[in-house]
């Protein structure tokens, strides 16, 4: 078991940028997006939409709340990007048989074909960050419980 010290900071240390960790996960996420973006640009897709895709290719036919909410994204913000997917013919809309109030995205068989030009971009992924997939999954585990340690915070 490794023994963790405890690094006390003075008030200037604590305000300095290089000791934020807000500002690391801001600068890594320019920089995923840096990486990403020559990726998707092959496949048509920005970041955003790209994500959409993701939770699609998961899971098919669910409505629009569902992709907010695993997404952490309002229907103000997801709207738009599924307009876009849809003018692609990557996805459609459909109103709920049950519950007409409910929208329904469904992928088209351009996005399900799409899902195939995608599987290189995970790959391509660990290959620049130069790190194993285990270091990668240990690292996202550790960003995964302190999001949801400050989201709790939130909604307290």
């Amino acid at each position: 078991m490794r023994s963790h010290m405890v690094r006390k900071l003075t008030a200037d240390q604590a305000l300095r940028l290089d000791n934020q960790i807000c500002f690391a996960v801001y600068s890594a996420t320019h920089a995923f997006n840096r990486v990403y973006k020559p990726l998707l640009d092959r496949l048509g897709l920005t970041y955003p939409q790209y994500l959409v895709m993701l939770t699609l290719w998961e899971r098919d036919g669910v409505p629009v709340k569902d992709i907010g909410e695993r997404l952490f994204l309002d229907s103000g913000t997801l709207t738009p990007l599924l307009k876009r997917l849809e003018a692609a013919q990557l996805i459609k809309r459909a109103r709920g048989t049950e519950d007409e109030r409910q929208t329904l995205i469904a992928l088209t068989p351009q996005g399900q074909a799409l899902r195939e030009k995608a599987r290189a971009v995970p790959q391509s992924i660990v290959a620049a960050s130069a790190c194993s997939v285990g270091e990668l999954m240990t690292m996202k585990n550790e960003i995964v419980a302190l999001r949801d340690r400050l989201n709790a915070v939130l909604e307290e």
